[in-house]
């Protein structure tokens, strides 16, 4: 075997919210802690997101006065959206869930405040007004030399941009400012970009350390307690996504550019470990963007969509995972039918959506009546205008018979309290191309209640553990509430720390 490049207690791969606060935990323990992110930048999809962390029964949700959130509430809302499938790994959870708050807001860098979104099923345990919290917005001053290692907001990342000098960091960017400051300023942690992790150094059965590659070449890096692998799923990857049968494209996930593309699960897999749910992700509708990629895209306030033969077939307001799982199991190609009063896509789109911008690519389509609509995006014309027509009826009543759209608090949630309903009867009508998107992929390595990595037996690897999104979700196919990815990654990373000090000698 090759000598170690260096040193360390704990080393983890990857920088979201899982891994951070892992990195956290460890470093704040008092031991030297590495964090290797094989991009420049530091945060991966939870930079780019809204940062709700779904975490039940802690003082954030107490402080809000939440009286409907505690962890019996979310133990009857768990159970009665999953059964008693993995119910280990969700009674780890909903027990680490309150210590892992009080943890991360014992450091005078990380702020939360509870947040109103609704949870996406209306089953026993949902709270009225969503039991989810966010990170408080960080002055970017705050940060110093670290601001240039957080990843921008995804319309900035795509365009090529930094943050906004005159802004503080919001939501998935102050959630990762957040934690990587607190990390760095324990005085023992290290942050390592452009550093990709190539492979798990396993000596007498236990991984001891990692391979990676680094800004100048190979590196050797040895993980005295434990190696974390939170570096998260395999969504970048076309290979892995058609081997897998992952709905949706690598063209069309919301990773940032150059991450996720499976080697940390590869690693471990080599190392012998089981994985599981490979073909699922947290999946939401896209919007085709003029580049081929997609916006993440919400909160419908009004237009329809339709699938390849001009109708509908979901309630378009649904849960944006729940509709991204309809919009994959239609037939397609898939479109946003609105018209004029709209002006612009009736949805929130993040990126946000430039109208000129589409109609010049050809992502969207105009058309001043719904006839020459339909023969721009190939649908039956009679089939689009019966279809616009019995909408319409719906808007003029206020129900959807078909779908039920508007009936839910979740749908209501972006309408300010009305149905979303809205007739497309005024021309000229558009047509915006739409795909399944997702958050990332929810399939991986199989883990136990505390987060060590299994083998093909259900033994534990020992030296190795992981979270996030480079394991194999215990919600499989349902997707509970706002936040539950941060939430779950955060909660498992922090009880591989825990384990590992259970387990140092």
């Amino acid at each position: 075997m090759g000598e170690w490049s260096d040193e360390y207690d704990v080393v983890v791969a990857g920088s979201g919210a899982a891994a951070l606060a892992g990195a956290l935990a460890a470093a704040a323990g008092g031991r030297r802690t590495a964090v290797l992110e094989k991009t420049a930048l530091l945060g991966g999809t939870t930079a780019y997101a809204g940062a709700s962390i779904w975490l039940p029964g802690s003082r954030v949700q107490e402080r809000a006065g939440i009286d409907d959130d505690s962890t019996e509430t979310a133990r009857t809302y768990l159970k009665a959206l999953l059964g008693d499938d993995a119910a280990e790994l969700r009674e780890a959870f909903l027990e680490a869930a309150p210590r892992v708050v009080e943890f991360l807001e014992s450091d005078p860098a990380v702020e939360f405040e509870w947040q109103a979104f609704p949870e996406y099923y209306d089953a026993p345990g949902r709270t009225a007004r969503g039991r989810s919290f966010v990170p408080k917005p960080l002055p970017i001053e705050r940060l110093g030399e670290l601001a240039a290692l957080v990843r921008p907001p995804v319309d900035r990342d795509r365009a090529g941009l930094s943050h906004d000098p005159s802004a503080p960091l919001a939501q998935g960017r102050a959630l990762i400012g957040r934690l990587a400051l607190a990390f760095t300023n324990t005085g023992r942690g290290d942050v390592r970009t452009g550093t990709a992790l190539t492979s798990l150094v396993v000596e007498d059965g236990r991984v001891v350390g990692v391979e990676a590659r680094g800004p100048d070449g190979p590196v050797r890096l040895r993980a005295r307690h434990g190696v974390l692998l939170a570096a998260g799923g395999f969504e970048s990857s076309a290979a892995l996504r058609e081997e897998r049968a992952v709905a949706g494209s690598a063209e069309w996930t919301m990773a940032p550019e150059g991450s996720n593309t499976g080697e940390a699960i590869a690693a471990a897999v080599a190392a012998g470990a089981a994985t599981g749910n490979l073909h699922e992700a947290w999946f939401c509708p896209g919007l085709v963007t003029p580049d081929g990629r997609a916006a993440f895209t919400l909160g419908f306030r009004g237009g329809l969509i339709v699938d390849g033969t001009g109708r509908r077939f979901a309630n378009e307001s649904l849960p944006y995972d729940r509709m991204g799982r309809e919009m994959a199991a239609a037939t397609g190609p898939l479109h946003l039918i609105f018209d004029a009063k709209s002006k612009g896509v009736p949805a929130i789109t993040i990126p946000a959506a430039d109208p000129e911008e589409h109609l010049a690519a050809g992502t969207w389509v105009k058309a001043g009546t719904l006839a020459e609509l339909a023969a721009k995006i190939g649908v039956p014309g009679d089939a689009l205008a019966a279809t616009v027509e019995r909408f319409n009826g719906f808007a003029a009543k206020g129900a959807d018979e078909d779908f039920h759209r508007g009936e839910d608090i979740y749908d209501r949630y972006f309408t300010g309290g009305g149905h979303g309903l809205v007739a497309v009867d005024e021309g000229p009508f558009c047509a915006a191309r739409m795909v399944v998107s997702d958050l990332g992929t929810k399939g991986g390595l199989r883990i136990d209640p505390d987060a060590r990595v299994l083998d093909a037996s259900d033994r534990p690897i020992p030296g190795l553990y992981a979270a996030g999104n480079t394991t194999a979700s215990f919600t499989g196919p349902i997707y509970p509430g706002p936040g539950v990815p941060i939430g779950t990654g955060m909660a498992f990373a922090y009880r591989a720390v825990q384990a590992m000090t259970s387990e140092e000698k």
